[in-house]
C-alpha cells in the first residue's frame, strides 16, 4: 500500500467521521479521491477496497439512504462513520491497575500478540497520561510461545480461516496432513495445544503444537463459525494428564548430573547389559517427545533403551538433525540494517494504524519531546516525523486551513491544536483484547497479584471496554506462571529488597557440574513457570542468570550486596548478555525454528525464500552448541565457524552410531 493510499484512507476516514448526513460517492470521488477519470468501474472497486480497509481498522462505514430509495443507487446513497460506535470507552486506571496491566501486556513480548498488546496500551494511554510505574521485584513473568505456528494459528483463528498442517499422530506415530477449523489455543501440562474441528475426522480434536512437522497453511479463501461460548481453558481442563511411565536410559559414568538427580539405578536384568563404561538408569516421564528432546541433546552420553517409542523418537530427532546438517548451505544476504532483534517489515497499514493512535495520544500528552513520543510507539524519530508530515496534510475534503490537522513540533516538542474529532482511539481489535485479557487471566497464577484488588478490577474494566471482542479472549489461554519453588523465590526476593548477598549451590547444565557461588541478586523474572534470578556473580565477575529449579541450596551469607551494577533499564531481562569478544556464530534456522533468533538475540538475520532464516548470534560459551543442534532435531544447524559446524555433526553422528544407525 503506497503512501498515497495511506493519505487517501486517512482523508476518507476524516471525511466520513465529520459528516452528519453522509457523503455521496460522487462527492467523495471528487473531493477525497480527486478522481476525474470517468472510469466508474475502477473507482467503485477502489472505494469498496477502502471501505473494507477502514472496517479492518475498526471503523464501521454506515450506508444511509432516503426513504423510498434503494441502496443500489449510488446517486442517492450516502456514507458516514458514527462517532461513538467505533470508539474505545474512556478507561480510568489507578497506578496499581496500570502496574498489573503492564505486566499482562509484557507477557507476550516474544509473540505476535506482543504488538497487539502494545497497541492496546497506547489506546488506553490516549485517554490519560501513563505515570512512570516501577514494576514490583520478582514479578516479571513472560510467556514462551510455540514458535511461528503459534502466530499463524492465532491469526487464522481470529480471522476465522481453516488451517492445514502436517502432524505426527501420537497414537500411530505416523505423519498425517490435517485440515482443522481452529477454535482455541492454550497451554496445558507445559505444552501448547490447538483445539478445533478436524475436517478429516469430522469431530473436535486436540493437537499438540510440538507435534507439528511442517509450516501452518492458512486457507484464507474459506471461513468457518466457531461454536458459541467456546472456552479453551475449560476444554483443556478436561484433558487427562499423561500417565507416569518409566524409561530405561544408559548414561556414561560421571556424566549428566542433572539427569542422575531424578533417576534411579535400573535392575541388572533390565533391557540386557549396558555397554562398557555406561550405567543403566530408570527415569520417570510422562511425555515421550519432551524426554526425547532432552536425550537427543545429550548425544552419545545417553542412549534410550526402553520403551521403543522413546527410542524411535530420539533416533528420529537425531536423524533429522543429521540430514539438516548435511544439506547444502543456502544462498543468503544480510540486509543493510542496524543490529537488533528480527522484526516484521513495517507496512503502510501499520503506519495508518499507528497514526490513528498517534493523534489521540498527542491530544492527551501535549508537549512531549519527539524522541519520547517515538520511543512510546517503537519507531525512530525520523519515522515519527514522516507520520506527522502526512497528518498535517490530512483533513476535511475542502482543505481549508481550519479543516486540516494542526500539529507543531518545533524545538523538538510536539503539540496538536486541531484534531478533527480523532481525540478518542478506535475500539480494541480481537488481537488487542485477547492479548490483554488473556495476560490478566494468566497473572492469576501469581499469589501476590491474585490476592489484591487491582487484578480483578482492571479485568472488569477491560472486559466492559472491549465489548464483543473481549468475549473472544476465551479462545486463548496462557500457561501457569507461578513458581514451583515458592520458598526459594521468597528468599531471593527478600535478598533483592534488602540488598543482601546470597550463597548458591548451583547445578550448571551446560558445564554438567555443581558449584558454590556468592552472588548479588538484582531481579527475578520468568519464562512460563521457569523462574530466573539475574545476579552479579563474584566467581565469574559479571552478570549471570540462574534458574531457580537448578539452585540446590540458597541462603544469605551475611554480607551486603557489594556490586554497584544495577539491572539494565527496560523489560524483559535477557537470558544472557552478549559481549563484543564472544564468538559470532552463523546459525541456519528453518521456519519452525525461526523464533530461536529472537530467543538468542540475533544481531542480524537474512530471510530465506522457504520461510527460514540465517542469523548471526554471539555466544560466550560454544561448547554446548552441538547439544543445541541435536536438541532441535532438524530446525537449527551451525554454518560458521566451520569447526563448530563439524563438532555438531560429529556429536550427532556419534549419537546415531550408538543407536546402530
Amino acid at each position: 500500500m503506497p503512501v498515497s493510499r495511506t493519505e487517501r484512507l486517512l482523508n476518507l476516514l476524516i471525511a466520513l467521521l465529520n459528516t452528519k448526513y453522509g457523503l455521496r460517492r460522487s462527492e467523495l470521488r471528487l473531493k477525497v479521491y480527486h478522481d476525474t477519470s470517468g472510469n466508474d468501474v475502477a473507482f467503485g472497486r477502489m472505494f469498496e477496497r477502502d471501505k473494507n480497509d477502514l472496517r479492518q481498522f475498526g471503523f464501521d462505514v454506515e450506508t444511509v439512504t432516503d426513504h423510498g430509495w434503494s441502496e443500489d443507487d449510488p446517486a442517492t446513497t450516502r456514507y458516514r462513520i458514527g462517532k461513538e460506535s467505533n470508539r474505545l470507552p474512556d478507561v480510568q486506571l489507578s497506578p496499581g491497575e496500570w502496574t498489573v496491566l503492564l505486566l499482562a501486556s509484557q507477557l507476550w513480548e516474544r509473540a505476535a500478540l506482543g504488538t497487539a498488546a502494545a497497541n492496546a496500551l497506547r489506546k488506553l494511554q490516549a485517554s490519560g497520561t501513563l505515570a512512570d510505574i516501577e514494576l514490583p521485584v520478582g514479578v516479571q513473568p513472560r510467556i514462551r510461545p510455540a514458535g511461528q505456528a503459534f502466530d499463524d494459528l492465532v491469526a487464522a483463528m481470529h480471522a476465522q480461516h481453516p488451517v492445514s498442517f502436517s502432524y505426527l499422530a501420537g497414537t500411530t506415530g505416523k505423519e498425517e496432513l490435517r485440515t482443522v477449523e481452529p477454535w482455541g489455543l492454550g497451554s496445558r501440562f507445559g505444552q501448547w495445544y490447538l483445539t478445533g474441528f478436524d475436517r478429516s475426522r469430522q469431530a473436535p480434536r486436540h493437537f499438540r503444537l510440538s507435534r507439528f512437522t511442517g509450516a501452518v497453511s492458512v486457507l484464507d479463501k474459506e471461513t468457518y463459525t466457531p461454536p458459541p461460548n467456546f472456552n479453551i481453558r475449560e476444554e483443556l481442563d478436561k484433558l487427562p494428564e499423561l500417565p507416569l511411565r518409566t524409561a530405561v536410559v544408559d548414561v556414561r559414568e560421571g556424566r549428566l548430573l542433572g539427569l542422575r538427580r531424578r533417576a534411579l539405578r535400573a535392575p541388572a536384568s533390565t533391557a540386557g547389559a549396558p555397554d562398557g563404561g555406561d550405567e543403566r538408569l530408570q527415569v520417570d516421564f510422562r511425555d515421550v517427545e519432551v524426554l526425547a528432546e532432552e536425550l537427543a541433546s545429550y548425544g552419545p552420553d545417553a542412549v534410550a533403551r526402553e520403551p521403543q517409542e522413546l527410542v524411535a523418537a530420539v533416533r528420529n530427532r537425531l536423524q533429522s538433525a543429521a540430514a539438516f546438517c548435511a544439506a547444502p548451505a543456502p544462498d543468503y544476504r544480510f540486509a543493510d540494517s542496524p543490529a537488533g532483534r528480527q522484526t516484521r517489515k513495517r507496512t503502510s497499514e501499520d503506519q495508518l494504524k499507528r497514526m490513528l493512535q498517534l493523534v489521540p495520544f498527542l491530544v492527551h500528552n501535549q508537549g512531549l519531546h519527539i524522541e519520547d513520543v517515538a520511543a512510546r510507539f517503537g519507531i525512530t524519530p525520523g519515522e515519527l516525523e514522516n507520520d506527522l508530515r502526512i497528518l498535517i496534510c490530512s483533513g476535511l475534503p475542502e482543505g481549508y486551513p481550519d479543516d486540516l490537522l494542526d500539529i507543531n513540533w518545533e524545538e523538538g516538542h510536539v503539540y496538536i491544536t486541531q484534531d478533527l474529532d480523532l481525540t478518542r482511539p478506535v475500539r480494541f481489535t480481537v488481537d488487542e483484547a485477547c492479548a490483554l485479557l488473556t495476560g490478566l487471566e494468566t497473572l492469576n497464577g501469581l499469589p501476590e497479584l491474585a490476592e489484591g484488588d487491582a487484578l480483578e478490577s482492571v479485568t472488569l474494566k477491560l472486559m466492559a471496554a472491549a465489548g464483543e471482542e473481549g468475549l473472544r479472549a476465551a479462545s486463548l489461554a496462557g500457561p501457569e506462571v507461578g513458581p514451583a519453588d515458592s520458598a526459594g523465590l521468597e528468599v531471593v526476593r527478600n535478598a533483592i529488597r534488602d540488598r543482601a548477598q546470597l550463597r548458591l549451590v548451583y547445578f550448571s547444565a551446560q558445564r554438567d557440574q555443581v558449584s558454590e557461588r556468592d552472588v548479588d541478586p538484582l531481579r527475578l523474572y520468568s519464562l512460563d513457570n521457569t523462574w530466573y534470578v539475574e545476579a552479579y556473580c563474584h566467581s565469574a565477575d559479571g552478570l549471570r542468570n540462574f534458574r531457580l529449579d537448578r539452585i540446590q541450596e540458597v541462603r544469605p551469607n551475611g554480607l551486603p550486596a557489594a556490586t554497584p551494577i544495577r539491572p539494565e533499564e527496560g523489560f524483559p531481562a535477557k537470558l544472557f548478555t552478549p559481549n563484543d569478544d564472544d564468538t559470532l556464530v552463523l546459525v541456519h534456522l528453518t521456519r519452525q525454528g525461526g523464533g530461536l533468533a529472537d530467543d538468542y538475540y540475533a544481531e542480524r538475520v537474512a530471510h530465506l525464500p522457504d520461510g527460514g532464516l540465517v542469523a548471526e548470534i554471539r555466544f560466550g560459551n560454544t561448547t554446548w552448541l552441538p547439544m543445541f543442534v541435536a536438541q532441535h532435531g532438524g530446525k537449527a544447524r551451525i554454518l560458521e565457524p566451520s569447526e563448530l559446524a563439524a563438532a555438531a555433526r560429529s556429536w550427532i553422528e556419534a549419537a546415531l552410531a550408538r543407536y546402530g544407525s
